[in-house]
């Protein structure tokens, strides 16, 4: 069976509940629209989980930073991209 939505004169959607729940979406999260061909477009949730994402910037063999480092390695890139 396929869901419908209606578009507004203001280009909004509402997403079916069904499809809301299946995918697991809430208040607030962002959605990627791809086109494909003309007449066809898949859209996938943006948002992720915290547990999906933690960990993503671990190095193995390197110690994690304190805040007031990364602060200071975030000045200095900073500054070096406004020199150029």
């Amino acid at each position: 069976m396929a869901l419908t939505a209606t578009l507004t004169s203001k280009g909004q959607i509402t997403i079916p509940k069904e499809v809301r729940v299946r995918l697991g979406l809430r208040t607030g999260d962002r959605l990627a629209f791809e086109v494909q061909g003309e007449s066809e477009a898949v859209v996938r949730p943006l948002s992720a989980s915290v547990d999906e994402v933690f960990g993503m910037l671990r190095r193995p063999g390197r110690k994690p930073l304190t805040l007031k480092e990364m602060d200071a390695a975030v000045r200095r890139r900073m500054a070096a991209q406004y020199r150029r």
